[in-house]
């Protein structure tokens, strides 16, 4: 019954998510490209039918929603392939930069696709076409009719690197009749502490293992990461990285920095390609000098600001600063990823509103690798007091290294996981 009015609801929802499809696609085109996929329709507009001759190869899939989850699955992706070489590996993903992050990450190994919305028709087309061994969902993706269809096809799915913060167990209590049927047809749960695995076994989780958290495995790009030494060796003036902001965070970021000693150079990147635009005309209404990477590679003398306004280059980024503030905790957004400063030895300032790292906060406190303020006046404070105390960001930026080294592993973790429901898998076909 509760699916039945949640199916329902999104289907009158229907034309306003295209129109915000349509939207959403005058700043980033991709949005407007094979929206058939969306619907479960893939490459000949028509889905593989029931009964049909199977896919060339066993698929198996994972679905990273969007830009964090593409990195973090990065390594997973690649050990399931070098694991299966016989298998397909199909990827899906929900937005823009998440499928540009993927095709960046694996070009032609792999299949890359929109996950259909959760329609039971659209999924239904997308399991018929595809048939997955195993599916793989990244993070909290948890889709009723989806996983319903996957239990009544007999695809296992694995909840991966899953967190679940206070914030969002609450909300999914409230839904409980629709969410906990989805929940409990989970083959297994990964999840990345003893607090996320608590929580999701209080939703319906029934097998559940912590295997902790993908992102600290992110191998970064050693390329982009002497190129961002290299630009910051030329610039000659301390970098303050303001690295994955959201809406109304340059704002009050830029508000806080004190009277320009013109030295320091404000480097921003936000969070969403969509905003590089409007992030630059705030900047230049404000007031403060600025360039862009994209069209000029190296800030003037005279920039206050330099804006990040170019995809899949936070390695270069995190290697050209000497302080990072992570975006996203000014706002009650629950933070941005804070492990790939950490791992690139920056020291990180971070927000109040961290519950969607809360562990990886946890940890990075712990270590000394980070600071938590109350706002973004603190924010800078601290931001501006680290840059005069280069021997204090050596010792956070060790502490980051040495943290983000000890807990590797979580990849090998989620690998024997999947072998395990694969298996399980293969035997219940047997006995069947």
């Amino acid at each position: 019954m509760w699916r039945l009015c949640y199916t329902l609801a999104i289907r009158i929802a229907a034309p306003f998510i295209l129109a915000r499809l349509w939207w959403r696609g005058r700043r980033e085109p991709l949005y407007r490209r094979r929206i058939a996929e969306r619907f479960g329709y893939y490459r000949d507009g028509m889905p593989r039918r029931l009964g049909a001759a199977p896919h060339d190869r066993p698929v198996i899939w994972i679905h990273a929603v969007s830009v964090g989850e593409a990195r973090a699955s990065a390594a997973l992706v690649r050990s399931l392939a070098a694991a299966h070489a016989d298998h397909e590996i199909v990827l899906t993903c929900m937005t823009a930069a998440g499928r540009e992050t993927l095709k960046e990450l694996h070009g032609e190994s792999v299949q890359i696709a929109w996950l259909p919305y959760d329609y039971p028709g659209a999924v239904r087309r997308f399991l018929e076409r595809f048939r997955p061994r195993l599916g793989v969902l990244v993070e909290t993706e948890i889709w009723p009719n989806l996983l319903a269809a996957c239990s009544s096809y007999g695809v296992p799915v694995l909840l991966a690197n899953a967190r679940m913060s206070e914030k969002s167990a609450l909300g999914y209590r409230r839904w409980n009749a629709l969410v906990r049927p989805a929940i409990e047809s989970l083959a297994a749960v990964s999840a990345q502490s003893e607090d996320d695995a608590e929580r999701l076994r209080a939703l319906g989780a029934r097998r559940v293992e912590i295997a902790g958290n993908l992102k600290f495995d992110s191998a970064p790009n050693e390329g982009e990461r002497a190129e961002g030494a290299a630009w910051r060796a030329r610039l000659a003036r301390p970098v303050l990285l303001l690295a994955s902001t959201r809406e109304g965070e340059e704002k009050m970021l830029l508000e806080a920095m004190p009277a320009w000693d013109e030295k320091v150079l404000v480097l921003v990147v936000p969070r969403h390609p969509r905003r590089f635009e409007e992030v630059s005309l705030l900047v230049a209404k404000d007031g403060f000098p600025v360039s862009r990477r994209s069209r000029e590679p190296m800030p003037a003398a005279q920039d206050r600001v330099h804006l990040g306004d170019t995809m899949g280059e936070m390695d270069f980024y995190y290697a050209a600063a000497d302080v990072a503030v992570i975006g996203g905790a000014f706002v009650p957004r629950g933070g941005q990823n804070l492990i790939e400063a950490c791992a690139a030895g920056v020291p990180v300032v971070l927000g109040p509103s961290m519950f969607n790292f809360a562990e990886a906060t946890r940890l990075a406190l712990e270590a000394g690798a980070a600071v938590q303020v109350a706002d973004a006046a603190g924010a800078i404070r601290e931001a501006l007091r680290l840059l005069l105390n280069a021997e204090e960001r050596k010792t956070m930026g060790v502490a980051g290294r040495q943290l983000c080294d000890a807990h590797r592993g979580a990849t090998q973790k989620h690998l024997r996981l999947c072998e395990k429901v694969l298996k399980a898998k293969s035997m219940a076909a047997t006995r069947d």
